[in-house]
């Protein structure tokens, strides 16, 4: 029986998957390694500070206790503009404190614990949403690469009709690199679903960015709040004379009377010490995929309304759900193991392709020996390269400057790679620096059980 897909339509969807993934493979890969380790952010936190103080709830009065403590210490400094309290949750079983100047952890009795140390979690976010560039800059690559990632994912099936019938079937042979080619066509299939809701909700966040600051650039002087208000709620009207801290407490008391199904996990206070300020709470609602609803108090923690995002107008909703598909925050600890191995197998995906296509091109005389150990560098050197920035924040502490870090060791990487003697490959050695970044991270986790 013949393919319903004509013969020039598979050529040429061919052409425009190798193109595509050509072009955006090495970006790519980056992006969907940093996105699945992304995935258990929470157990990177508690990985690199263990011995942050934990407890499964916290009082509203300690919370008002906490708050009143930083923005008494805020008065010395700038007014901070936002005051955000990080409540416990079954993942992050932490409340965190923090102001434009500085993050703190809080004791279940509200007493300052101590300062937040989770520097190469935010390294890693920050890579994988913005690739450490600058603004909207990077947003709009990492959306453009969420489109590329659907075109890739789409091309790839056209371009192999037979795919969905041999969804389970794996050649051991590697003559030719058809075991290879198997195993990237099979993963391929399996994860196909995952790939386009992780594309496409990656393509709506990194996009609507760009958006957002176009339309603020356009129509509000540039101001990115009055975009997002429709959506997300607004500031309210900004009045800076003094003002007593809020009543946070009273807030979060009304909350679980009001709203006894949702759990709050975030106390935002916007324009803090001001007759401006109110207090946002943030709550999950169970068995919706919405990141929470937005409830809205004032400064004496009388509720004033809610943004909308659990029953309002459906973009409200899909924006609100668009954030918990993408990073798995939803489902616990089996659905974010799911995305952990989702997210590796599409690692996978990306590198295989790059292999076929310089074996292919090998089988047909056009030997590239540089850049197949190129290629090796960006397979093997970007976990080394991230492992390594690990073993360093946890060894040499918070501050170590762990951007400049990856990015140099990273390029060192790549140059060495380019440079290595045609006729050897470099992936024996690049397997080797791995293993060391692993045992290196190994033994800055296991330093503080040790001292």
């Amino acid at each position: 029986m013949n393919s319903p897909i004509g013969k020039d339509a598979v050529k040429q969807a061919l052409s425009a998957h190798a193109a595509i993934g050509l072009l955006a493979s090495a970006m790519l890969y980056l992006v969907c390694l940093t996105g699945a380790l992304a995935v258990i952010s929470e157990e990177w936190q508690r990985i690199e500070q263990p011995d942050a103080p934990e407890m499964p709830a916290i009082a509203p009065e300690a919370v008002q206790k906490a708050v009143t403590q930083i923005l008494d210490d805020e008065k010395a400094l700038k007014k901070t503009s936002h005051l955000y309290v990080h409540l416990p949750t079954p993942g992050l079983p932490r409340t965190t404190i923090t102001t434009d100047h500085r993050a703190v952890h809080v004791e279940r009795t509200g007493e300052i614990a101590g300062r937040e140390e989770n520097g190469w979690t935010e390294f890693l976010g920050a890579l994988h949403y913005q690739l450490h560039l600058p603004g909207i800059i990077g947003l709009a690559i990492v959306g453009i690469l969420g489109v590329m990632m659907i075109a890739l994912s789409l091309s790839g099936v056209i371009a192999h009709p037979r795919i969905f019938r041999d969804a389970f079937r794996l050649r051991a042979r590697d003559r030719g690199g058809i075991a290879l080619a198997d195993w990237h066509n099979r993963l391929g299939v399996w994860t196909l679903p995952f790939s386009l809701a992780i594309a496409l909700t990656g393509a709506m966040i990194g996009l609507a960015s760009v958006t957002g600051y176009g339309l603020a650039a356009s129509f509000y002087e540039g101001n990115l709040e009055k975009v997002y208000a429709p959506i997300f709620g607004g500031e309210g009207k900004l009045d800076a004379h003094d003002a007593p801290p809020p009543d946070v407490a009273a807030a979060l008391r009304d909350m679980a009377s009001r709203a006894p199904q949702a759990q709050p996990y975030y106390a935002i206070i916007h324009d803090p010490l001001t007759r401006g300020q109110h207090v946002q709470i943030i709550a999950t609602h169970p068995r919706r995929l919405i990141f929470g609803e937005y409830y809205d108090f004032d400064a004496a923690g009388r509720f004033r309304g809610k943004a909308g995002l659990s029953d309002g107008a459906l973009g409200q909703q899909v924006a609100a759900s668009s954030y918990n598909l993408h990073f798995g925050n939803y489902g616990g600890l089996i659905v974010k193991i799911a995305y952990l191995a989702f997210g590796i197998a599409l690692c996978a995906i990306i590198a295989t392709g790059t292999s076929i296509w310089l074996g292919k091109r090998e089988r047909r005389g056009l030997y590239h020996p540089r850049l197949r150990n190129g290629w090796d560098g960006v397979v093997w050197g970007i976990p080394a390269a991230l492992g390594i920035t690990l073993a360093v924040r946890l060894i040499a502490g918070q501050d170590a400057p762990l951007i400049p870090i990856f990015w140099s060791l990273l390029a060192l990487i790549l140059g060495l790679c380019i440079a290595w003697p045609p006729q050897r490959a470099a992936k024996p050695r690049l397997r080797q620096l791995l293993g060391f970044a692993l045992a290196a991270c190994l033994i800055g986790a296991l330093l503080p059980q040790l001292g």
